[in-house]
């Protein structure tokens, strides 16, 4: 197996480049980290293009045996320690990394799904992890997310979606309020959260749903509230008048869940 131990090798270069998000977009490729996560890559056939191993991960016990004969399936390289801190992203890194080509080649909207979540503006990175993470955990397998929305392939951001980032197909929308005129060609409903109205997120049957999910500072844009077909708040007891915005994502969206295991 080829070992690379220089900074200068094209492919060291290709990989470290990756940590930014214009290259990640020209390329079409993130990096993921860890022996779950390139466990996870494999389970679920993700796009593997290059699996790289520290040249000691043989003689520790961070990579189970099994998970070795798995790797050796793929192209694989190792690299010197000092060059995989380099490429690595953590501070006690498991000695594994892998190259994934993006899942977003099919852009096409799944209408057959009985809601549809959709982020506007969604900026902090661990907000956004939990909310994909969240997503998969009820069974949907799309998200919507404008253009202003940070990265879905930030390392961060695939560190904590727990191979969720593997099984949601991640649509980005250049202009949310257009791509949402269309989605209500398709009979779906346009829902915001609100503190402007009386309906509670109890009182909304979750069918044929756009369920928006605003930015963290400034909430849902106003273009997209004025067009909304309905609003609804998550009643809350105490004097705090709003949750983080991955929180509430997880409370609305097990409504939706309640109401379906009730059916």
């Amino acid at each position: 197996m080829l070992k690379i131990t220089s900074k200068d090798n094209e492919l060291i270069k290709h990989i470290k480049k990756l940590k930014d998000k214009k290259y990640r977009d020209i390329s079409n490729e993130f990096m993921i980290e860890g022996v779950k996560l390139v466990a996870e890559a494999i389970q679920e056939n993700a796009n593997i293009k290059q699996i790289v191993l520290c040249d000691d991960c043989e003689r520790s016990d961070l990579i189970p045996k099994d998970l070795m004969y798995e790797i050796a399936k793929y192209d694989c390289v190792y690299v010197t320690e000092n060059l995989f801190s380099y490429l690595s992203e953590v501070q006690n890194p498991q000695g594994i990394l892998a190259v994934i080509g993006k899942n977003n080649q099919e852009n096409q909207i799944d209408y057959g799904q009985d809601i549809i979540v959709t982020l506007d503006d969604v900026q902090d990175p661990g907000n956004l992890g939990t909310i994909l993470r969240t997503v998969d955990s009820i069974g949907l397998t799309q998200i919507l997310v404008s253009k202003g929305t940070a990265d879905c392939y930030n390392p961060k951001v695939v560190r904590s979606t727990m191979g969720a980032i593997f099984r949601i197909k991640i649509i980005e929308c250049e202009d949310l309020v257009k791509t949402l005129k269309e989605i209500r060609k398709h009979k779906f409903k346009v829902m915001v959260s609100s503190l402007q109205t009386d309906n509670s997120i109890y009182d909304v049957n979750f069918n044929k749903k756009v369920i928006i999910i605003g930015n963290e500072a400034n909430g849902v844009d106003v273009n997209i509230q004025n067009m909304a077909d309905e609003k609804v708040k998550i009643p809350m007891l105490g004097k705090t008048e709003s949750l983080n915005a991955s929180v509430a994502t997880g409370v609305i969206l097990y409504e939706y869940v309640r109401q379906k295991l009730n059916k």
